[in-house]
């Protein structure tokens, strides 16, 4: 529940994995509580239904969170770091590309990824038009400029290792036993 009131946008839809571990009635009493009403989920063995989701998963948590089992003691301690450390990186500080359609001359169409188009995921929901009505009432994009712009962009890695040392620091001070 936290976490979807984190977004600064109306969730409008909630899409699942196919597991029956993601779907229960604790999920849904939730959707229900904050009336979500479209939910989809996943086909059976289907791999490529959750492309975007898997990348994420398979890519840039094992990047800053490592491979390494973390004991569920600790999943507060990462809760907290993804919520107010990666992910306001990963939207407001980590450039990404973003395509654009090119018809070649067989009418196929082609993405291609300009350095031009590489931008954040909040500049690149600031480019678009009409988007002010999509975020949560009482969230204006003069919030969250103050949440991009608090620290540069060069700044924002920095932060993110610190605070990710500090995290695993802490972790590891917790695992060893006192000599």
């Amino acid at each position: 529940e936290a976490l979807l009131e984190a977004f600064p946008f109306v969730v409008r839809g909630f899409h699942s994995d196919n597991g029956s571990e993601y779907i229960n009635k604790r999920l849904a009493g939730l959707l229900g509580k904050l009336h979500i009403r479209e939910f989809t989920k996943s086909r059976a063995r289907r791999i490529n239904d959750n492309a975007r989701v898997e990348s994420k998963n398979g890519s840039v948590l094992p990047k800053h969170l490592g491979y390494a089992h973390i004991p569920s003691r600790f999943a507060s301690k990462v809760n907290i770091f993804t919520q107010q450390v990666l992910s306001p990186y990963l939207n407001f500080h980590r450039p990404c590309f973003f395509p654009i359609e090119v018809t070649d001359n067989k009418r196929r169409i082609r993405k291609r990824y300009p350095y031009e188009q590489m931008m954040t995921p909040y500049d690149k929901l600031q480019s678009l038009s009409g988007t002010a009505h999509y975020l949560n009432s009482g969230t204006t994009f003069e919030q969250l400029d103050e949440i991009a712009y608090a620290i540069g962009d060069n700044e924002a890695p920095q932060r993110l290792n610190q605070a990710r040392d500090d995290l695993f620091r802490s972790i590891n001070k917790s695992l060893k036993p006192d000599a």
